[in-house]
């Protein structure tokens, strides 16, 4: 399944207020990130082992994938831009050597 494909079909299971979609999907996606890193946490604190841990963050990001895919679309943003965009930006910054470090304008 391609990412269009996909943020068609989170259309389907989107079931929040427009009025407050972007608080909403917001909140989510950062909820859900947050549960990727406690399956991380539970991972090093030996709760899961590995084998464990991949297939809770399968779940974990895919919901992760949802909320961002929804805010995509919510916003007419195109996800395949986004990505490029995002890659390319993080391309420059390898060879200005700096991927590290602070700030979105380096």
């Amino acid at each position: 399944m391609d990412i269009k494909e996909y943020q068609l079909l989170t259309r389907k299971t989107a079931i929040y207020s427009q009025e407050t979609f972007l608080e909403y999907l917001t909140l989510g996606l950062a909820s859900e990130a947050g549960e990727v890193s406690g399956v991380v946490k539970k991972y090093i604190r030996k709760d899961y082992d590995l084998e464990l841990a991949k297939d809770k963050l399968i779940k974990e990001l895919g919901d992760v994938i949802w909320y961002w895919a929804r805010l995509c679309d919510e916003l007419g943003l195109n996800p395949e831009e986004v990505m490029e965009k995002n890659i390319n930006k993080l391309l420059d910054r390898q060879i200005n050597n700096t991927l590290q470090g602070d700030g979105d304008d380096r």
